[in-house]
């Protein structure tokens, strides 16, 4: 497979190394613009730069070697009259794209393991918001984020993050509460236009409402109704309700927990009927050193369905291996510790370890992840990180590490 060479990547280079040190991509003004021209000389420019090799061990496939830059070049107006837009264009090249399988788009990456990072450039995003008082409207192909992003993400670790061609609506007009509205009528999916699941045609609903109680207790409740054209077998209505909080013990602990419920049922055009329930449990102590958690998730199985998260970023759930990212047909119990640490160096640590058995009790396997991070300055981040999955069943072994540095501006 030919390499391309990313347009963005080099444009961005150039940008950050010519710009930033002479001031010209200077903070987004706080003050609206008075015409159209100061709605853009008032903007703001952004740019980010994602370096990340992943390497994937999998039994019975090939090693997969995947080196990508992401690049992503943005401008957002100043807002004028209450109106404010942003355009967004995002490259992911692959240095080498044919020492992994980009979900099967690339005939050279046949029988290695797949990485879902594939080579190709597209708009990211391009919208247009109107905001009145305390309540933003949004049109176009945008980023939505919900609660911990456990129903609704972006799927941000991927190096194509998964947007929304949607109308979407936040409200912020009574204290303390959050009001949240979207329409979506298509999903731009990580694996890129040039996969025959890339995008998914939709006729979905998102409502989200959220209450801050106090730091110890926030109450949300939603309801996801998602028809897909082209993936009917994830429609699905899902209803659901959390209360998470951070109650200070003392003057060095905290205590953090979640405690979560939803319900979920075939919706609309999807051809298999099934009920079954989610359940999300966790408790932990938080303190200047760093934090331990201890956590239960149960995706429960219905008629050979298991329960659905299709907008989900599903990295961030059920081991970093992502063995999981479909819901096993018997359903999935997920029982985890979860630590942080503040480590010396400005190193922070990020340790799980799970165990993971069907929702009718079998095990299924065990995993470890391990992840090193540090800021260097105001815009660099670096990034190593570890996944060990190792199965009680007819699944995989896998073994995953990353290496990421990251420029964002």
């Amino acid at each position: 497979m030919k390499t391309k060479r990313s347009f963005f990547s080099c444009v961005g280079a150039t940008l950050a190394s010519t710009f930033l040190g002479a001031g010209l991509f200077g903070a987004e003004s706080a003050t609206a613009a008075a015409s159209i021209e100061e709605a853009f000389t008032k903007g703001k420019v952004s740019l980010n730069i994602r370096a990340r090799y992943e390497g994937v061990e999998q039994t019975g496939l090939l090693d997969a070697d995947a080196l990508t830059i992401r690049t992503r070049l943005g401008f957002t107006t100043a807002p004028l009259y209450g109106f404010k837009a942003m355009l967004e264009a995002e490259d992911v090249t692959a240095i080498d794209g044919d020492r992994y399988s980009q979900a099967g788009i690339n005939p050279g990456g046949a029988r290695r393991a797949v990485v879902a990072d594939p080579d190709d450039t597209e708009i990211n995003q391009a919208w247009l918001a109107y905001t009145t008082g305390k309540t933003t409207f949004t049109g176009g192909r945008q980023r939505i984020v919900y609660d911990n992003v456990r129903f609704v993400g972006d799927v941000g670790w991927r190096q194509n993050a998964q947007t929304f061609d949607a109308v979407s609506l936040t409200d912020k007009s009574v204290d303390k509460l959050t009001l949240h509205y979207a329409y979506l009528y298509r999903i731009n999916r990580v694996f890129s236009d040039r996969h025959p699941q890339g995008n998914w045609d939709s006729d979905s609903h998102l409502f989200n409402a959220s209450y801050a109680l106090s730091p110890a207790a926030t109450l949300t409740g939603y309801a996801y109704l998602l028809e897909f054209g082209n993936a009917v077998a994830n429609s699905s209505a899902t209803y659901g309700a959390s209360v998470t909080g951070t109650p200070a013990l003392n003057d060095r602990l905290k205590l953090s927990y979640r405690g979560e419920y939803a319900h979920q049922s075939d919706y609309r055009s999807n051809p298999v009927g099934y009920d079954t329930d989610y359940l999300a449990l966790e408790l932990g102590v938080i303190a200047k050193q760093g934090s331990l958690s201890l956590g239960y998730e149960e995706l429960g199985t219905d008629n050979g369905v298991g329960f659905k998260t299709p907008l989900a970023t599903l990295h961030a759930f059920n081991g970093w291996a992502d063995m999981f990212l479909t819901t096993p047909v018997d359903g999935l119990r997920d029982t985890y510790v979860k630590a942080g640490a503040n480590l010396p160096g400005a190193i922070s640590l990020l340790a799980f370890y799970h165990t993971f058995e069907t929702d009718r009790g079998a095990d299924l396997g065990d995993e470890w992840d391990v992840q090193l991070s540090r800021k260097f300055g105001k815009y660099f981040t670096g990034l190593v990180k570890y996944a060990d999955f190792q199965s009680d069943s007819a699944m995989a072994d896998v073994r995953k590490v990353w290496i990421q540095v990251e420029f964002v501006f």
